[in-house]
C-alpha cells in the first residue's frame, strides 16, 4: 500500500540532541576543570555518572522511564509542563538535582566544593540551551516530502523541554501537521497507544504509514508493534542485534527519499 504520512523522532534524527548535549558538558567541564584543577573529561565522566544514579534513585524515576525523560535533560529542563503531578514533583526536584550532580562529581574526583558545584549546575543549562542544533540534511529532506506527504513528529520528552527544543528552531514546525509529545500524551514512545494515536490524528492505517527514528527500543518496537513500516537511522554505524529488527536501516535521512520512492 501506498504510504500517506511520515512520522519522525525528533532528537538524533532531526536536531542534533547528543551533540549538544555534549558541547554543553565540554564548555561547562572547562570552566569548572580551570576552577578546581581537575582534569575536563574525568569530571564530565564523574558528573554523568552521579547524575544517573541519582536520576534513578527518585520516586520519579519510573515515570521519567515511561515519558522517556533522560538523566541529562534532567540537567537543563525545569519541568513546569504537563499536568501529571510526576511533573509537579520534578520541577521540584530539578534544583536540587542538578546541584547535586555537579557538586558529587567534583567531590568524585576530591573536590569537595558545594558552591562551584552550584555555579556549574546553572552553567550547564545556559551552555545547553545555546545550541539548537539540526543535522545538515533535516530540512533538505523535509522540503523534498513535504507537498507529498502528511508529516507528523512524535516525540518523547517534558512538554515544556520538547517545545523548548522545537522554539530553538523555529523553522522546523511549520512542516508538521501535527506534533505529539510524550509528556502532553501521558505515555511514551514504544507504548502502542501512542502510535494509535498518532495514526488517529493522521487518519491513516498502521501500513500506510512510515516511523523514523533513531532508537531500536522505542521509535522502531513502537512502529513494528503496531504493522508499520520502521526505518531506523543509524549514523554512527551500530550494531544490533535480532530482537528489535526494523524494516529498513538507513545511515542518512537522504537514503530516506529513495526508500519512499521505490
Amino acid at each position: 500500500m501506498a504510504k500517506k504520512a511520515v512520522l519522525f523522532d525528533l532528537d538524533d534524527t532531526l536536531l542534533w540532541d547528543d551533540r549538544s548535549v555534549k558541547e554543553a558538558f565540554q564548555a561547562t567541564c572547562e570552566a569548572g576543570a580551570a576552577a578546581a584543577g581537575v582534569d575536563e573529561a574525568e569530571l564530565e565522566e564523574a558528573v554523568r555518572k552521579e547524575a544517573r544514579a541519582l536520576y534513578e534513585s527518585y520516586e520519579t524515576f519510573p515515570f521519567t522511564k515511561m515519558i522517556g525523560i533522560n538523566p541529562f535533560e534532567g540537567l537543563w529542563a525545569n519541568f513546569t509542563g504537563g499536568e501529571q503531578e510526576e511533573f509537579r514533583k520534578l520541577q521540584a526536584l530539578a534544583p536540587g538535582y542538578r546541584k547535586a550532580a555537579w557538586t558529587l562529581g567534583l567531590k568524585a574526583l576530591g573536590v569537595d566544593n558545594e558552591e562551584l558545584g552550584a555555579t556549574l549546575a546553572e552553567q550547564f543549562p545556559a551552555e545547553r540551551r545555546k545550541r539548537p542544533l539540526v543535522y545538515d540534511e533535516t530540512f533538505v529532506v523535509l522540503d523534498a516530502l513535504k507537498d507529498k506527504y502528511s508529516l507528523l513528529l512524535l516525540t518523547n520528552g517534558s512538554p515544556d523541554l520538547q517545545q523548548e527544543k522545537l522554539d530553538g528552531v523555529p523553522e522546523l514546525l511549520p512542516y508538521f501537521d501535527h506534533i505529539i509529545i510524550s509528556g502532553q500524551f501521558g505515555e511514551g514512545k514504544p507504548a502502542a497507544s501512542i502510535f494509535k494515536h498518532a495514526l488517529e490524528r493522521l487518519g491513516i492505517e498502521p501500513e500506510e504509514g512510515i516511523m523514523v527514528g533513531d532508537k531500536l527500543t522505542t521509535d522502531i518496537l513502537g512502529a513494528n508493534t503496531i504493522g508499520m513500516t520502521s526505518v531506523w537511522i543509524n549514523r554512527h554505524g551500530m550494531v544490533r542485534n535480532d530482537e528489535i529488527v526494523p524494516s529498513h536501516e538507513i545511515s542518512s535521512l537522504r537514503e530516506l527519499l529513495q526508500l519512499l520512492e521505490q
